[in-house]
């Protein structure tokens, strides 16, 4: 839960958007809408009935077992009709414990996810609830979901789906509001996929919060936005990805972005692609230009409805997620380590008691110092032989005095060193190359007794496609040439990944 000081910063920043009847007896803000009369009409009575204009437009049929949707938020006006198209697709009767509904902040700038999590949303149609229990969980429990106010003040990606679902649902319901910031790195995006992985199930639905193109004229609007759509209805986010650059690489005029909550988009198909047998369906798309009498066609805005569907797996659990505390709390002890070898010249001696269970499973673990963001030192291990409080301090030491690339650490360098933890999920042999993910994966290639690897984050650090990325680790780390891992086995695996920098930045 936000402290008192959070409260009190947003109430200043947001008076005037923060309902008063009666939400600070029952210590809770409920935001008030901003953009009521502006993309949709502010009196009830006129919402209900344009909201009803735009159902009698639904012409496709309810995908069966529909999990999700991708819709557009611009103004009822210009792309409401398509927005119903996408709420459509959700069971009217349907008893879901959630709606999750990610988008991407318009109006403010920072890295994860915020949630707004003090309050309600109101609408002309009244108050829909948020899930208040879970946005606490979320935000106490992993350092990607904070509580940023200014986020939530004038956003409007969230906001103008709610009427629709409360005109559409039957059955109560809860929200829960997701705000990914612009500064969020794929690294990042990575752990929030993990974390919302398990809300991935026939007892939620979620819905992607975006527009497509954004300003080229209609004709190539028309191109931009089916190159993406096309290659969000893969259901590979490569390919996704793929679509993003090559529509940069084409330099339409006027263009600024493919998709305005892209990064919604990444974060939502890192998950969806690990079920190859979901569905993407496009149901109906469109840009502002067609919009009759104001449509403009010299720039526009793009908008698609998309639904996700298809059978999914019992619910699993998150796996090793590891919470704020507990990356905190292994850094330390990296450093700690290091500051105790070179004072004492001996290992720190540490105990178990008031440990997480986390920290005392058996996982593989690298270790990277940086220095001036260059690499100072790496090593680890994939073997889960040890559990992680005395794998790291292990590491650490051998990154720092062992790693035969570079000369042994000084102690007069370690106030200059960063380090990074990077803790492994097991190694997953794989039959063909399009099952790795560049950012998401890292690889382990091994042919006899030879071998090398790749952490996730370093497709990421160079920007190698999915081919220098393996041509590089079998011929610089395994020494097994170029090509050498096309007869080799090749391994995934993932990586959580969390440095000083990350949490200590400016201390």
């Amino acid at each position: 839960m936000i402290n008192k000081l959070s409260i009190l910063l947003f109430l200043i920043l947001s008076f005037s958007f923060i309902d008063k009847g009666g939400a600070f007896a029952q210590a809770v803000i409920n935001r008030s809408p901003a953009v009521s009369g502006a993309y949709y009409p502010g009196d009830a009575d006129s919402l209900r009935t344009k909201i009803t204009e735009l159902f009698a437009t639904v012409k496709t049929q309810r995908q069966d077992k529909a999990v999700a949707v991708i819709a557009p938020h611009a103004g009822y006006r210009h792309s409401g009709d398509i927005h119903a198209h996408s709420i459509h697709q959700i069971d009217p009767e349907g008893n879901y414990e959630r709606i999750f509904i990610v988008g991407v902040s318009h109006t403010s700038a920072y890295s994860g996810v915020s949630i707004y999590n003090v309050g309600h949303y109101k609408t002309p149609l009244g108050i829909v609830k948020v899930d208040l229990e879970l946005a606490d969980e979320l935000i106490n429990k992993y350092s990607a979901f904070n509580f940023h106010p200014d986020a939530h003040l004038l956003e409007h990606s969230i906001e103008v789906q709610l009427p629709l679902l409360q005109y559409h649902m039957k059955k109560d319901f809860k929200i829960v509001p997701l705000l990914i910031g612009s500064d969020t790195p794929i690294q990042t995006i990575n752990e929030i996929s993990r974390i919302l992985k398990p809300y991935l199930n026939k007892d939620n639905f979620f819905i992607i919060s975006t527009d497509l193109s954004h300003y080229p004229t209609y004709e190539d609007a028309l191109v931009a936005d089916k190159r993406m759509t096309d290659a969000i209805c893969t259901n590979s986010l490569l390919n996704v990805i793929e679509a993003f650059r090559q529509n940069a690489m084409d330099s339409i005029p006027k263009l600024s972005t493919s998709a305005c909550a892209i990064k919604a988009v990444f974060a939502f198909m890192n998950i969806t692609e690990q079920y190859r047998d979901l569905k993407f369906t496009l149901l109906a798309a469109k840009n502002s230009g067609d919009v009759p009498v104001i449509g403009f066609k010299e720039s526009v805005v793009g908008y698609a409805s998309i639904a996700i569907s298809g059978d999914l797996p019992e619910p699993e659990g998150p796996g090793l997620i590891l919470e704020k505390n507990d990356k905190v709390f292994l850094l330390k002890l990296a450093r700690k380590t290091l500051e105790t070898y070179f004072e004492k010249g001996e290992k720190l001696e540490l105990s178990e008691v008031g440990m997480s269970h986390k920290l005392k499973t058996n996982a593989g673990v690298f270790v990277t110092l940086n220095k001036n963001r260059s690499l100072r030192g790496c090593i680890g291990n994939f073997t889960a032989s040890e559990p992680l409080y005395k794998s790291v301090p292990e590491m650490a030491l051998s990154s720092a005095m062992a790693d035969t690339r570079f000369e042994q650490l000084k102690a007069q360098e370690l106030d200059s060193i960063d380090i990074e933890i990077s803790v492994l999920t097991p190694l997953k042999q794989i039959e063909n190359i399009e099952e790795i993910q560049l950012g998401r994966h890292g690889i382990y290639i091994t042919n006899g007794d030879v071998s090398g690897t790749y952490l996730p984050q370093v497709a990421r650090e160079t920007g190698w496609n999915l081919e220098e990325f393996l041509g590089h680790c079998s011929q610089d780390k395994a020494g097994l040439g170029w090509d050498g891992w096309k007869t080799a086995d090749v391994y995934t695996y993932e990586a959580i990944t969390f440095s000083e920098h990350e949490y200590f930045r400016g201390q």
